[in-house]
């Protein structure tokens, strides 16, 4: 896979990576798993609130009245 960022955006990468202690490699693929977290959990709040819609409509629609 290859990767392509700006120059600024590397060296932040690289900066960074310096100030952990890391390589550029492990901080892009920890942003990698981060931003794939917090999408599937976003996903998951998705389906939960259309779940919970669904199962209160009534009410929902009665506290709307």
């Amino acid at each position: 896979m290859t990767l392509r960022l700006s120059e600024e955006q590397t060296e932040a990468v690289r900066r960074h990576a310096e100030k952990e202690g890391r390589s550029v490699q492990q901080v892009v693929q920890a942003a990698v798993e981060e931003y794939l977290a917090r999408h599937d959990a976003d996903e998951e709040i998705r389906r939960l609130g259309a779940a919970a819609a669904h199962r209160w409509r009534s009410v929902l629609d009665r506290l709307g009245e």
